[in-house]
């Protein structure tokens, strides 16, 4: 049931705006309901914000006002990928969009924030899910040794 988020995280640093030291210490969340999963530097995101009362996932915070969002859900529409991008695309300025076979990433602006968004489809119907949002006047540095995968997403297989 522990999903994916080597792939989710493996590709998230291209885009990730958040300086990151590299002795920040990491921190893995994972989601009692639907088993997802990350780990990120816990000094990064020191705040949590109130848990959603239906237990599907956690917000953590930043100084700068960044926010990372992980939560899972149940595909209760039976949407596709393609489908569930179009629908999570509604109203935001979307510049980057990348669909798989069972994977979707967004990428843009939703008013004064650039977003980093990626589902994975995992099994049973539960939809996977990240999202990274900081201000679009945050400088964009370079993070890419800065995330690691969970241990129980380090068994799933590289995909694009």
């Amino acid at each position: 049931m522990a999903s994916c988020l080597k792939t989710l995280l493996s590709a998230a640093p291209l885009l990730f705006a958040l300086t990151l030291s590299a002795s920040a210490q990491p921190f893995t969340y994972t989601n009692a309901r639907f088993g997802t999963s990350v780990t990120f530097p816990d000094e990064v995101f020191t705040r949590q914000a109130e848990p959603p009362a239906n237990g599907d996932g956690m917000t953590f915070l930043a100084p700068d006002g960044a926010s990372l969002a992980i939560y899972g859900s149940n595909n209760a529409l039976e949407q596709t990928p393609d489908q569930l991008a179009d629908f999570v695309s509604e109203g935001l300025s979307v510049t980057y969009r990348k669909v798989g076979k069972d994977w979707v990433v967004l990428s843009g602006r939703d008013g004064g924030e650039v977003f980093y968004e990626r589902f994975e489809f995992g099994k049973d119907g539960v939809i996977h899910a990240f999202l990274l949002k900081y201000p679009a006047s945050e400088p964009r540095p370079n993070t890419t040794r800065s995330w690691v995968p969970s241990p129980a997403a380090s068994r799933v297989p590289d995909r694009p």
